[in-house]
């Protein structure tokens, strides 16, 4: 009998800490850096909300450089991307410019579509932050 106690108290710290586990929300970073790809990608992160259960499960960030960024231009923007965009963030997903692609563009925040980020330490240097602070990487 008192060698089942022990196990009986290690597998009950187990349960505890799978429970705990599961409260955490997953993070993710998508990473998008070709124009073609920002309609697929906002679609990912639209499934990937629905797939977890709803945007309380989950923390997404899309950090976007390179020519993808030309789709997130206001003036530019096609209006089904400005329209998810704006979904997406109604559900808490942050969006993020890459500062070094802002400055090449020549645009401002004022420029793109509401609510995005100017990371100025450059858009992989913010994925690799997001990462090691235990988000997933995905590049749809």
């Amino acid at each position: 009998m008192t060698f089942l106690k022990p196990m009986m108290f290690a597998a009950a710290l187990a349960v505890v800490g799978i429970a705990a586990q599961a409260q955490e929300k997953l993070k993710v970073v998508y990473h998008v850096s070709e124009i073609d790809r920002v309609g697929f990608a906002l679609g990912n992160m639209q499934n990937h909300i629905d797939g977890v259960g709803g945007p309380e499960n989950v923390e997404l960030v899309l950090v976007a450089h390179g020519p993808a960024l030309k789709a997130f231009h206001d003036l530019l923007a096609d209006p089904q991307i400005s329209e998810r965009v704006s979904a997406l963030q109604e559900q808490g997903v942050d969006f993020e410019a890459c500062g070094n692609t802002m400055s090449a563009q020549a645009v401002s925040l004022s420029d793109l579509l509401e609510n995005f980020v100017r990371r100025d330490e450059g858009g992989v240097v913010r994925i690799s932050e997001l990462q090691s602070q235990g988000y997933m990487y995905i590049r749809p």
